[in-house]
């Protein structure tokens, strides 16, 4: 695209891959679906301004102008080409045998590819004996716990705009729902495999009444993002943590929705990439999420493309402890409260 049109007009996320706009040197202009090899040409326009008016009307909120970032491959291959010639590696059968590797770097969590959320659910299931899953349609799974406790939905082809992970935690089988969470599409692999771990280590139980956060318990869930450095700001209920890397990504928590402990608001929200109100990706939470204790420390978390490192390993759930304790989120284990990071904000009461 970049050396046989005149250059990309628009370009977007649909909810799976990049889209975009463009138009040839004689003139027609295309739709295009897909990334790297995979990329085609899906609808031809002879004019340009009808090709622009029918992406923005497909694409609407999602539509960004010009050229769509660099893929992980192209960025690799750019890299090879503008090295000067005495650099250039010279292939082995090392090389040749492990393409993969050649190209791996290390890249923030939160930048990482979205990778294939569905063989994570098969997974998931076929290392945890007490879920079992069903399809009432075509495109949802749905897995429930053996308790009936515990819920997680899956969309398979989630629309731009749409979760593909629903997940939610009730008082029993016919109770209140305590805690729920949604991821997008396009949220890297690692996060979307934390939250399910949660579930698999035993910390997605519904655990009765929940207590509304307080300053102390906030500063012990946001423990990783103060030691990573994440600037911190107050925006009238939103207390905000964004990141220092070149790669947009961030935290936020709505201080009247921590105040409403089993409310439906979401409490937590995780994003990456673009800007907060229109990101690449999210995940959001309510206040007693089992993944909301520590956010950031997945997201300050770095790996290597096709090499990702697991954040938990899968184990059985215990039984349900009593519903009478008490759930409040913790921050890491063996670490002493840490306030300062509030800047001692006071949370409304």
């Amino acid at each position: 695209m970049r050396h046989t049109h005149h250059g990309e007009h628009l370009h977007a996320h649909d909810g799976w891959t990049t889209v975009a706009i463009g138009t040839y040197q004689d003139g027609k202009s295309v739709h295009l679906h897909g990334e790297d090899y995979v990329r085609q040409e899906t609808m031809v326009y002879d004019s340009e301004p009808e090709a622009v008016a029918e992406f923005h009307r497909q694409y609407t909120v999602a539509v960004r102008p010009g050229t769509a970032p660099l893929t992980r491959i192209e960025r690799a291959a750019a890299e090879v080409l503008s090295a000067p010639h005495a650099e250039k590696p010279v292939p082995s059968t090392a090389q040749t045998a492990a393409p993969a590797e050649r190209l791996s770097k290390m890249v923030p969590v939160y930048a990482a590819d979205p990778g294939d959320h569905e063989a994570l659910l098969n997974d998931f299931l076929a290392a945890n004996g007490d879920w079992e899953k069903y399809r009432p349609h075509d495109e949802t799974t749905i897995a429930n716990h053996e308790s009936l406790a515990l819920r997680v939905e899956f969309l398979h082809e989630a629309a731009h705009g749409d979760n593909s992970w629903t997940v939610a935690a009730y008082e029993s089988p016919v109770g209140e729902r305590l805690w729920h969470a949604t991821a997008t599409p396009t949220t890297p692999l690692e996060i979307a495999e934390a939250l399910l771990n949660s579930l698999a280590s035993g910390n997605g139980w519904g655990l009765g009444a929940a207590a509304a956060v307080t300053n102390e318990t906030l500063a012990e869930a946001t423990r990783p993002l103060a030691k990573t450095g994440w600037p911190q700001t107050v925006r009238a209920r939103l207390i905000e943590w964004t990141a220092l890397d070149a790669e947009p990504a961030g935290v936020s928590f709505d201080t009247v929705a921590a105040t409403k402990p089993n409310g439906s608001t979401d409490t937590w929200t995780l994003w990456g990439g673009n800007t907060p109100h229109q990101p690449t990706w999210s995940v959001r939470l309510s206040t007693h999420t089992p993944a909301a204790p520590a956010p950031g420390h997945h997201l300050r978390a770095r790996l290597r493309p096709g090499a990702p490192e697991t954040a938990d390993q899968h184990r059985p759930n215990p039984d349900p402890p009593d519903h009478a304790a008490r759930h409040t989120p913790t921050g890491e284990s063996g670490d002493p409260p840490s306030s300062h990071t509030l800047n001692d904000r006071v949370l409304p009461r």
